[in-house]
């Protein structure tokens, strides 16, 4: 592993970073605002006492007195503030800091955990699905074993995709900001190409278009994942007979990946919580057209996010609707 590889952050180490800088800044707020408080009670208080000023009378013997110029006080009083404020932030960051280390210590055994889980599902899942395509080499193709099969193969298929992902977002790092351009129409186009097959079995027409040829800087492979991800769940949620259109173009200095299907829309959901890890809608009539959202779109926000991005549902409704994810274009 490369020193380079090794000084980056993990996704864990950077989150609780900003929390422990979170907490350490509040604290310091708080100070600050209670210095701020003790300091105008006091410098009005000296206000009041040069108002209305009380002279001694004539000294007695082994009496002494000291007088104090106001300025010079209030000047002590701001120094002596800014630096309780300062050693607040510090006492805070790294009592902030001690607080959270066993909560980082919980993150890395349950990303540990996950990761390991995943993998070890992955192979008795393909040995099922092998099970289960000899088992339907021994049925006729139409009958009602071979539609069951079909059903637990599909059924296992989910499975090993929801397995997949739990293993994708366990081990998603952060971005490498060395990481070289891409041309993103090119990936795009080949992901279209891929989900042909599986469009034609659903009697959905896939398209794809390249209004333009931006080059991104992210990760192969993830933006591939993405498009992937926002292409599956359009396929999924379009009826036969219907479209699905995924897209390429610049706006406003950005890349632009656009996915749009002719499905009934999403309703029953705040639109900003379909990105959210198993959203489901609401549907008053029953489980028929409720549609489920799983983690696939969790995935797509988190690689847009880190790679300086963006996703949102640019429109939906009766007609359809469009999937929007923004980039920055290599260079940016």
């Amino acid at each position: 592993m490369s020193s380079g590889a090794t000084a980056r952050e993990s996704p864990d180490q950077s989150t609780l970073r900003r929390a422990s800088l979170k907490v350490a800044l509040r604290i310091s707020a708080a100070c600050a605002v209670m210095v701020i408080g003790l300091l105008a009670a006091t410098a009005l208080y000296l206000v009041n006492q040069l108002a209305h000023p009380e002279v001694p009378g004539p000294a007695g013997s082994g009496t002494a007195y000291a007088y104090l110029d106001s300025r010079d006080v209030l000047a002590a009083m701001v120094i002596a503030g800014a630096a309780g404020i300062v050693l607040a932030g510090v006492v805070g960051w790294l009592s902030a800091r001690s607080a959270i280390r066993p909560l980082g210590d919980a993150l890395a055994r349950q990303r540990r955990f996950v990761q390991d889980a995943s993998h070890e599902l992955r192979t008795p899942l393909t040995i099922l699905d092998t099970r289960i395509q000899l088992a339907q080499r021994n049925v006729k193709p139409g009958s009602t074993h071979g539609q069951d099969l079909a059903l637990i193969r599909k059924d296992a298929a989910t499975l090993t995709g929801i397995v997949n992902e739990l293993l994708l977002a366990a081990t998603t790092d952060a971005p490498d900001p060395a990481t070289p351009p891409i041309d993103l129409a090119l990936a795009a186009a080949g992901v279209a190409e891929s989900l042909r097959l599986v469009a034609e079995q659903r009697d959905v027409r896939l398209e794809f278009a390249a209004g333009a040829r931006p080059w991104g800087r992210i990760d192969g492979n993830a933006f591939r994942r993405a498009v992937l991800a926002l292409a599956d769940n359009a396929l999924a949620h379009t009826p036969p007979g219907g479209r699905v259109s995924i897209r390429t173009m610049i706006e406003q200095n950005r890349a632009v990946i656009t996915v749009e299907d002719t499905g009934t829309g999403i309703t029953g959901v705040d639109q900003d919580r379909i990105f959210d890890r198993f959203v489901r809608t609401s549907s008053s009539g029953g489980t028929h057209g409720q549609r489920s959202f799983g983690i696939g779109l969790a995935l797509v926000r988190e690689i847009a996010v880190a790679a300086g991005g963006a996703v949102q549902v640019a429109a939906t409704g009766p007609g359809g609707t469009v999937m929007k994810m923004t980039l920055p274009l290599a260079g940016e």
